[in-house]
C-alpha cells in the first residue's frame, strides 16, 4: 500500500426480504446488515459480488465491493 494514495471503497447492497411485519423485516434487515459490517471490517471479502445469507444460512441478497486506490480526492 502506497501512503500517498487515497484507499477507495464501492459497496453495494441488496437484501430482499419477507416476513409477517414490517418490523420484523427491519430487524432481520439489520442483523444481516450488522453482519456484514463485522465481517468488512474483519476484511473477509475480495473485490467482487458475494452472496449474503441470513443467521440461519438462507439466501438474502448480495454484497458487492469494490477496494481501490488513487490520488487524493
Amino acid at each position: 500500500m502506497d501512503d500517498n494514495l487515497t484507499q477507495y471503497l464501492k459497496c453495494d447492497v441488496e437484501l430482499n426480504l419477507a416476513g409477517p411485519s414490517p418490523a420484523v423485516v427491519n430487524k432481520w434487515a439489520a442483523d444481516v446488515l450488522r453482519a456484514l459490517a463485522d465481517r468488512i471490517e474483519k476484511n473477509e471479502f475480495e473485490d467482487g459480488h458475494h452472496e449474503v445469507k441470513d443467521s440461519v444460512g438462507k439466501p438474502v441478497g448480495t454484497i458487492y465491493l469494490d477496494f481501490s486506490e488513487g490520488d487524493e480526492f
